[in-house]
């Protein structure tokens, strides 16, 4: 997991060609898409992609999880599957669960806060969870990651659904990454991670209840951005599964050895191949109960972010084989189809995807939705209005400082989203809405101006571009995006059947190692004052 700004168009085999825009805007500058392209290290796409994720037949199709999950880790305990993905400066980390690795639904939050500097007045960005693992060890879950300012945390709980404990700082310092914890048979803990940058694998010594680092550590391994590794033993074994290359050109190699200090032989087990798929790797191998094995990575895409593949995996001579050998040189290439792994439960899953839609009637917050930096809690209720998020306007000159923002994840292909907000506790100096998040941010929201309410649209610089009287004590703001277009559009309506286009169509990109996300925020730029009452949000993409 490299960390560099580097993104590639999905790439899915389908049956139509399509034409992509031939300029695109980024910072209020018009550039080719080709130079885009070319800049980021981007293969054009001569297909349109139009199906991921369950198909309903007994078969999937690449991605699995078409929305930003990086550096997905993976495990089964019992008939049930976990994963964590890195979430940087959104808060807090998710937890999945799944029956069969490719229909998946939010079980658990596992922190809501970082309490050091700089987490208050939102300075965070980028920074935040990298890369976790997660292991279930003596009936306890515990996980760990490294923010690159802080250093090593872990949490633990007994349940997937929580409680989680308090983050704890393992080890206090910059610098390191991708951390992954292992318990040996004879009872002794071990932690492996890399360094910022990546820098090679380094083991070590841990207590029993993974609270303590015992020694300074043993660099184990060097290699080519070395990094994200992943600790298994198998058959006597110790394996060291881990991505190289980086993130855009990048393969997965397995390491084994009969030491866990080494040395280690080493193998390439997945590459692109002759796919359309680069950078397959940093990842998880799993194991199902009847015994078959699977490979879930990510996949770097320019607007969605890092998605999920699913790689069905086979072992030859002691190394696992994943996805399939097309070119016929020895190495496994990503599949773009494959069967549903058999569900845990004996009866197929339905086809579905992580919740999105929010009708806010709940006493907490989906887990679908994750704030911007540490939130507020005092300033953000469910239950001062039934049915009603209702959040106070805290003091911030623009967006990027707002807090209390809560966005969720980009997902599939093409959606639209839409929130409805009831105006009749606003402010003067008030200003809240829907924006997009990503490498920029774009505003589609209402401000409240010497006691009269307007809405407006702000562009990625921060120029407000539309202006409008509003006349009623309700509105409806929409985005629509189509990722294969590079086109997000955005609209709103007084009234429900009629929706009004506002500003020209635009684009977002992955940026801040997150991928393009729909956020709703309410912040007020002359002091703290005005309530938005967002009512309900309705988030609709293509599933198939």
């Amino acid at each position: 997991m490299r960390r560099t700004v580097t993104a590639i168009v999905c790439s899915i085999i389908c049956l139509q060609s399509f034409a992509q825009p031939d300029t695109i805007e980024i910072w209020g500058r018009k550039m080719a898409l080709a130079d885009y392209l070319r800049y980021q290290g981007i293969e054009k796409d001569e297909v349109r992609p139009e199906t991921w994720g369950d198909q309903g037949d007994g078969t999937f199709v690449n991605p699995v999880l078409n929305a930003d999950y990086s550096d997905p880790d993976v495990i089964r305990v019992d008939d049930t599957y976990y994963m964590v993905a890195s979430d940087f400066h959104f808060l807090g980390m998710q937890m999945l669960s799944s029956k069969d690795l490719v229909n998946w639904d939010f079980t658990s939050q596992l922190y809501d806060r970082f309490d050091y500097p700089g987490w208050e007045t939102m300075e965070h960005y980028s920074n935040g969870s990298w890369a976790p693992s997660v292991r279930y060890h003596d009936g306890k879950f515990y996980v760990y990651f490294c923010t690159p300012r802080e250093g090593l945390f872990m949490t633990s709980s007994e349940s997937p659904y929580g409680p989680w404990s308090k983050l704890l700082l393992v080890h206090e310092g910059a610098g390191w990454e991708d951390p992954c914890p292992f318990w040996d048979e004879d009872g002794n803990a071990y932690l492996g991670h890399s360094l910022v940058g990546a820098g090679p694998i380094i083991m070590h010594r841990m207590s029993p209840d993974g609270t303590t680092l015992l020694d300074e550590g043993v660099e184990v391994y060097r290699g080519n951005v070395a990094e994200g590794t992943k600790i298994h033993k198998w058959d006597g074994m110790y394996y060291l599964s881990i991505p190289e290359g980086g993130v855009g050109q990048g393969n997965q190699v397995v390491l084994r050895s009969e030491s866990l200090y080494g040395p280690y032989e080493r193998k390439v087990v997945l590459e692109k191949g002759s796919t359309k798929i680069n950078g397959p790797h940093q990842g998880a191998i799993v194991d199902t109960p009847d015994g078959e094995w699977y490979f879930m990575h990510f996949q770097q895409t320019p607007v969605l972010g890092r998605v999920v593949h699913l790689q069905p995996v086979r072992w030859e001579d002691g190394w696992p084989v994943m996805g399939e050998d097309y070119d016929g040189n020895g190495v496994g290439e990503p599949v773009h189809s494959w069967k549903v792994p058999a569900s845990t439960t004996g009866k197929a899953q339905k086809p579905h995807k992580p919740a999105s839609s929010d009708k806010f009637s709940g006493k907490t917050l989906g887990l679908q939705w994750q704030f911007n930096h540490n939130p507020v809690p005092e300033a953000v209720s469910l239950t001062e209005k039934k049915g009603y998020l209702v959040t106070k306007a805290l003091k911030a000159e623009y967006f990027h400082f707002a807090r209390n923002t809560i966005t969720q994840k980009l997902m599939g292909y093409s959606g639209t989203a839409t929130v409805k907000v009831k105006l009749t506790r606003m402010a003067d100096g008030e200003r809240l809405g829907l924006a997009v998040m990503g490498l920029m941010e774009q505003k589609l929201g209402v401000k409240m101006e010497d006691g009269k309410k307007y809405v407006y649209l702000e562009d990625e610089i921060g120029q407000e571009v539309f202006s409008a009287p509003v006349k009623r004590s309700r509105i409806w703001l929409r985005m629509e995006y189509d990722v294969r277009d590079f086109e997000i559009k955005f609209s709103y309506a007084e009234s429900k059947r009629r929706f009004i286009s506002v500003g020209k169509p635009f684009v977002n990109f992955f940026g801040n190692w997150k991928g393009v996300r729909p956020a709703l925020f309410n912040y007020n730029t002359v002091g703290e004052g005005g309530e938005a009452l967002f009512d309900e949000f309705v988030y609709d993409f293509d599933c198939k």
